[in-house]
């Protein structure tokens, strides 16, 4: 990479250990927690291409072991550049053989079971999805076009509209779900926040006021 080239990436968090730490915490709250709108505050430079908030979330779980699939619209920006820069991860060309995967708003989200969904023996080595959505909002639940999500860390049940994922996406979530304990965890990036969606959330798609699941 040139000189003049790496001049006009953005810096990382100013502080590295602590801007980690403090991401980190960010992401173990919104697993911990599914469903829940958690800020991710941080002062890193984030690359034009990509929310923010997703940008520091891989700032902070990248390292030199990781790879990385970049959906096409961050794979033709500067995103790959920044984060190998300041992570040392390195950049693959096939979603299936990546750790991560970060899809930019408005590119295809790769099938789910497309993805790295780890071994009985190793379901922590499964890929985390990292996904730009226009919206992301907590919801009452029941209400229309909300997902009704049940499981660990969830008191009762919670509601969350999404706007920017693709129609099957429940169906997908269903199957991802189904092969507990492997599977993708997923977390939802908009420009401050992260929705969490660990492989042992189970989601229910409210239509119209009716519940409706794969197994219906």
């Amino acid at each position: 990479m040139s000189a003049t080239r790496l001049a006009s990436l953005g810096a990382g968090f100013s502080n590295e250990a602590l801007g980690s730490q403090a991401v980190f915490r960010a992401v173990l709250q919104a697993l911990s927690h599914p469903g829940r709108c958690v800020a991710v505050e941080h002062d890193a430079q984030t690359p034009a291409v990509g929310h923010a908030a997703s940008a520091a979330v891989l700032l902070a779980l990248l390292d030199s072991d990781c790879t990385l699939w970049l959906s096409p619209r961050l794979a033709a920006s500067e995103a790959g550049a920044w984060l190998r820069f300041h992570t040392g991860c390195t950049l693959v060309s096939d979603p299936a053989t990546a750790r991560f995967v970060w899809v930019a708003q408005g590119d295809a989200l790769p099938a789910l079971r497309s993805l790295n969904p780890g071994s009985d023996t190793y379901p922590d080595q499964s890929a985390t999805c990292v996904v730009d959505v226009a919206q992301a909002t907590v919801a009452t639940v029941g209400a229309a076009d909300t997902w009704h999500l049940t499981g660990p860390g969830i008191q009762g049940a919670a509601a969350l509209q999404v706007d920017g994922l693709p129609a099957d996406f429940d169906a997908q979530w269903f199957a991802n779900h189904a092969v507990f304990p492997c599977g993708v965890d997923v977390l939802l990036g908009t420009a401050v926040h992260i929705v969490g969606l660990p492989r042992t959330t189970r989601i229910t798609a409210s239509r119209e006021g009716a519940l409706h699941t794969e197994e219906a």
